[in-house]
């Protein structure tokens, strides 16, 4: 490996990622929306192998702290496939997205490690869009959760011979995103497992006229959100799974309210089209729930994930 080809010692790297919720109803797979909620990373290049994970926040004390951590998986990934291997990290990782709970924990983690990768090859290999989306989704499996995350506000993702692609939409001022987050967790790997590999043709022509419509109102008309957020392909399944997530959302809607699973799930989330109706919802939930609930009262992201760059320094390893 050349000089040009190895990384700088000393040169730190910092991170930020929105959480994410994808799905929003009925744009299963396909739809999703960053969050005002972010993972903070500083990865810094040291001269002896081998990396070390400082975790603060959620996860602390639970996620590896060594090469397996997700975050330094999703390094590896994007270095080796610019010809470069994983050098020594010291690595701190600032978290407040929920795990396992429908926010896109795991798809900020893979997109926090591809752009500390983007910051480490700065002025070697520039990462585009495209490439930053292609790496993530190589990892996470689908573009969903990773495309908002990765470029912020209301993102359409699907995949094309040529890799996955995305469309990134501005949300109309008018839509206040709620989420409320259980104690319990949800797998993922278990709520796609509730998934029927057919569905009624009637079920599938039903979602396709909510995500056209979906486009509409949380673009142009947020009066609609409650009818374009119906969906027949994928909640109901997964109803099972999550008992009370399913009964929420329903005493939800039957108030007015535009409430849907976020992700995978357990967590809900309200698309009120005025922010004071959040209050509202958070009330009905108190007053409905069996178990504690935490509201969050989230802005939409509209930049996304953010790298910052620190060329090697004597204080840096201060």
């Amino acid at each position: 490996m050349s000089s040009s080809d190895t990384l700088e010692i000393g040169r730190t790297v910092t991170v930020k990622v929105p959480a994410t919720t994808a799905n929003l109803g009925p744009g299963f797979d396909t739809l999703g929306l960053a969050l005002a909620l972010y993972d903070e990373l500083t990865v810094t290049v040291r001269e002896e192998p081998g990396v070390f994970v400082e975790v603060i926040g959620v996860g602390a004390g639970e996620v590896p702290t060594d090469e397996t951590n997700l975050v330094i998986t999703a390094i590896t990934h994007a270095l080796r496939a610019y010809g470069r291997e994983l050098p020594g990290l010291d690595v701190v990782a600032r978290n407040v997205i929920p795990h396992g709970r429908g926010l896109g924990s795991s798809g900020a983690a893979i997109v926090s490690g591809i752009m500390a990768a983007k910051g480490l090859l700065e002025g070697q290999v520039e990462l585009g869009p495209d490439d930053l989306l292609r790496l993530a989704t190589e990892m996470e499996g689908h573009p969903d959760n990773v495309a908002p995350a990765l470029f912020g506000g209301l993102t359409i993702a699907w995949t094309t011979d040529d890799g996955p692609q995305h469309k990134k939409l501005i949300v109309h001022r008018g839509v206040s995103p709620l989420v409320l987050v259980p104690e319990h967790t949800m797998s993922t790997e278990l709520a796609r497992s509730l998934q029927p590999a057919n569905v009624p043709h009637a079920d599938a022509a039903f979602n396709v006229s909510r995500s056209a419509l979906l486009v509409a109102a949380l673009t142009q008309s947020p009066e609609l959100l409650l009818a374009a957020t119906e969906d027949r392909l994928h909640q109901s399944y997964r109803a099972a799974a999550m008992p009370e997530t399913n009964s929420l959302i329903t005493m939800l809607r039957e108030h007015g309210f535009a409430a849907v699973v976020s992700g995978a799930g357990p967590s809900i989330l309200v698309l009120a089209d005025d922010p004071g109706r959040r209050l509202e919802a958070t009330a009905l939930v108190a007053e409905h729930s069996a178990t504690p609930w935490q509201s969050l009262m989230l802005a939409v992201d509209f930049k996304g994930a953010t790298v910052g760059g620190h060329p090697a320094h004597p204080a840096s390893s201060a």
